[in-house]
């Protein structure tokens, strides 16, 4: 047999952190592969904000899951669902809900994206950054959110 190292894989993020200190490693690591630093804070996924959205509305309403569910046209299980974030729903599905609380989907994506830039400026105090020579000091160049369906 040979001794060959293990597979490690790289991870490199979307959106790289502020630089954290790299922790000392001991073991097969340390013998000349990067370490692996700290994950830093996620971004939150959008079937999450969607939902808490969703949620919200449906309890300042004060109507029941079932009522939505139902008006919905969509069972309320995976109403339920899609409220915890459990799910990602269709535009279909978000329509139906988003119309059985009187809201149109654009109301809702309007809502969620605010809901969105509430949760990650509060997360990030980033100071502003200077670009030089294409390189952006404390993150990427390409600093935007993308969606993908």
């Amino acid at each position: 047999m040979t001794d060959h190292a293990p597979n490690e894989a790289r991870v490199i993020p979307l959106r790289p952190g502020p630089a954290a200190p790299v922790p000392a490693v001991s073991g097969p690591a340390a013998s000349g592969s990067p370490a692996v630093p700290a994950a830093a804070p996620r971004e939150p996924l959008w079937r999450h904000l969607v939902g808490d959205v969703l949620r919200k509305e449906r309890q300042a309403q004060e109507r029941t899951l079932k009522d939505v569910a139902d008006e919905a046209r969509i069972s309320m299980p995976y109403l339920s669902e899609v409220e915890r974030g459990r799910k990602e729903a269709s535009s279909e599905v978000l329509a139906a809900a988003a119309g059985a609380l009187g809201l149109g989907l654009g109301d809702l994506l309007a809502r969620t994206h605010a809901e969105l830039v509430r949760v990650t400026s509060r997360r990030s105090a980033v100071p502003a950054r200077s670009v030089r020579n294409g390189s952006v000091r404390g993150g990427s160049a390409h600093d935007g959110l993308c969606l993908a369906a």
